[in-house]
């Protein structure tokens, strides 16, 4: 073999490993459930800033994350929020667009004192090809059986 031709060998696989690890840090989040739970076990920890990089724009109202993670803060020491865990239920995808049932065990003073289960629907688009949280919904009893596979009570 040439030298010249191991040149180009060295350089095509040179290539395919940068591209490699170029898409490495967006598979952290590949799904629209995995991207769900990242946001979850964030916002759980109280690391707002690893909760932003799970949300659009749209849902950040254009704040950056430094303004987005203040406010979240704000909320949950004001509230008292506490979340104890959630349970993320396979989603449903139509093209760039995906909605992900969650079920979240938290409990705040004011709108969850008792620490009532809440079924969840969040709703994701991709922005820049990543999915992203762009919507977050209560489900209404009559609607649980469509989202979530486990008896609701």
């Amino acid at each position: 073999m040439t030298h010249a031709r191991k040149l180009k060998i060295l350089v095509a696989i040179g290539l395919v490993l940068s591209g490699a690890f170029s898409i490495a840090p967006g598979f952290a989040a590949s799904t629209p459930e995995e991207t769900v739970k990242t946001y979850l076990a964030a916002m759980k920890d109280q690391k707002f800033d690893e909760a932003y990089k799970q949300i659009s724009k749209g849902m950040a109202a254009n704040k950056d994350a430094e303004a987005w993670a203040k406010e979240q803060k704000y909320i949950f020491q004001t509230g008292e929020v506490k979340i104890f865990k959630y349970e993320v239920f396979p989603g449903k995808v139509e093209g760039d667009s995906a909605k992900v049932p969650n079920i979240l065990s938290s409990q705040d003073k004011f709108l969850n004192q008792l620490g009532a289960d809440e079924y969840e629907l969040y709703t994701l688009i991709k922005e820049n090809g990543d999915w992203k949280i762009d919507q977050q919904e209560i489900v209404e009893k009559s609607e649980q059986s469509k989202w979530f596979s486990k008896k609701t009570s």
